[in-house]
């Protein structure tokens, strides 16, 4: 008995000490970074250059890293090809790439820097974690000996991933995560499954990804859904593509999405339309950044609820098609039109008086809209679009998308085309749709490239609503769905893509036509 009374003592001591150690809030950091880039080359360079060039790319995130941790941040995230760019081969890139072991070998490589070979790179950032007391994720790439004489062995001897790495306080690397969902990377290879990669702190409990990962289900949704991560740290290389994705509208939509925080890092180059980092919290953006004027680099810094599901601003659960099935369906227009955004053809109506309610479908999908401008500006047009299916060239992604935007003229024919201005505001809307997927992501961006944090919401029976006055001025508000269990079954591209480099994407040209989203 007195045994039983002691271990159960013990027990509760126990509870109290890990209760007591738990942080309810921490401050993230995140640091949107212009990158000093390689020369173009065909063929590689030395380890010597290549490290010289990494090295000028990590005194900058030292210096961010080192202010982030006097401001009190414990944990910051760089970005995604932050230590070298992307224009690569797989042979030129090799000279960058180090082997990263597995994090289960309990290594500080700041104290036993020869432990796994030629590792200076991971040597610095684990001691940039160690000398200033944080945690910090960084991207870099990881090389893989193989067999040369098994089929599946690359050209070379290895296998290259574009890789993320965490060290903590202390130094130790405590996550390393394979990209799985490649985008245009000759360079790298697709590991043989997605990697679910979580890691704890006294801060919550996080999950990381990269990029283009964000639009699928694996890893990132399981890692909300079965992990039950507090927090994802999500460096990228984000090209924004209008109307739908840039990386502010689609990453704060997502974290709403689904109810978690979202540190995101991107990449700084106004020339390839790379900006938008921040900090998401399931309710709303905390703190956010878009610059397309300057070539600086910014750090953000936000507090965030450590385990947001117990927080009381924690938003309830949503039934996205709860009221668009339930209601009478408004007037169809006679004139409804079909328009694209990228390759998508979506079915429009336009928003001919200053006040209506309307519905366009396509497929299974209706969206029905009500809404009421201030007024109605005679040289800008909106129109509610309607799109399920496969998206872009590729058709592989099943979206579906319901969206009240802003065409780029009076000309139909520009609807769904990119455009960053607008001048009419409203004063109320409403946007539902009859989804089939429950994984739906709220959108709302205003004129010049802005959020709207605390104007709109999104109420449990799947209306998207703007509340606390009328709206600042339109670009598009938008319930952007992805129905995964339609996605095609084809492998992400890989070195199956076309090994010239990574900026094989496609760009907008003057009649707003475009391919595919253009990311890392």
């Amino acid at each position: 008995m007195i045994v039983s009374s002691f271990r159960t003592s013990t027990a509760i001591f126990a509870l109290i000490i890990l209760r007591v150690g738990a942080l309810e809030t921490f401050t993230a950091a995140v640091y949107e970074h212009t990158l000093i880039l390689p020369n173009t080359t065909v063929t590689p360079v030395s380890l010597d250059d290549a490290l010289l060039l990494m090295n000028k790319n990590i005194d900058i995130l030292e210096r961010e890293i080192k202010q982030a941790a006097k401001q009190g941040a414990q944990i910051i995230v760089t970005p995604e090809d932050a230590l070298y760019g992307w224009t690569f081969t797989r042979e030129t890139i090799f000279p960058y790439l180090e082997d990263i072991p597995d994090p289960q070998v309990n290594w500080i490589p700041c104290q036993h820097s020869d432990r796994f070979g030629y590792t200076p790179v991971q040597v610095r950032l684990s001691c940039l974690a160690k000398n200033n007391s944080i945690y910090v994720l960084a991207n870099m790439g990881d090389k893989k000996p193989c067999d040369p004489h098994n089929s599946t062995c690359p050209p070379g001897g290895y296998h290259q991933y574009n890789t993320n790495v965490v060290y903590d306080t202390e130094g130790k690397l405590v996550a390393r995560y394979h990209k799985y969902h490649l985008y245009f990377e000759p360079q790298f290879d697709v590991p043989e499954k997605p990697e679910l990669v979580t890691f704890n702190t006294t801060f919550g409990k996080f999950g990381i990804f990269t990029c283009f990962d964000i639009l699928f289900h694996d890893p990132a949704v399981t890692l909300v859904k079965d992990f039950h991560v507090d927090t994802i740290l999500f460096p990228t290389a984000w090209m924004n593509v209008l109307p739908l994705l840039t990386a502010i509208e689609f990453h704060s939509a997502w974290a709403m999405g689904m109810r978690v925080n979202l540190l995101v890092a991107n990449t700084h180059n106004i020339g390839l339309n790379m900006t938008g980092s921040g900090i998401y919290a399931p309710q709303s953006p905390k703190v956010y950044h878009y610059d397309m004027q300057t070539e600086m680099g910014k750090l953000l810094f936000s507090e965030v609820d450590s385990h947001p599901r117990v927080s009381p601003a924690y938003p309830a659960a949503v039934n996205w098609h709860a009221y668009a099935t339930t209601i009478k369906l408004f007037p169809v227009q006679k004139n409804a039109f079909q328009g694209f955004i990228s390759r998508d053809a979506f079915n429009f109506t336009e928003l001919f008086d200053n006040a209506g309610n309307l519905t366009v479908c396509q497929k299974d999908l209706c969206c029905h809209l009500s809404y009421r401008m201030l007024g109605k500006e005679e040289n800008e047009v909106y129109v509610l679009g309607a799109f399920s299916g496969r998206h872009g060239q590729r058709r592989r992604e099943y979206w579906q998308v319901c969206t009240m935007l802003k065409c780029k003229t009076t000309d139909l024919t520009t609807c769904g085309w990119p455009v960053d201005t607008a001048s009419t505001r409203f004063e109320m809307f409403s946007l539902s749709g009859t989804f089939g997927t429950e994984y739906v992501f709220p959108e709302v961006l205003l004129t010049k490239i802005h959020l709207s944090p605390g104007k709109f919401e999104v109420l449990q029976d799947g209306r998207l609503v703007n509340k606390n006055g009328p709206s600042e001025p339109i670009l598009t508000a938008s319930l952007f769905g992805r129905w995964y269990t339609k996605d095609s079954s084809s492998i992400p591209g890989g070195t199956s893509n076309s090994a010239t480099t990574h900026l094989a994407h496609t760009y907008f040209i003057d009649d707003g036509s475009f391919a595919d989203n253009v990311m890392g």
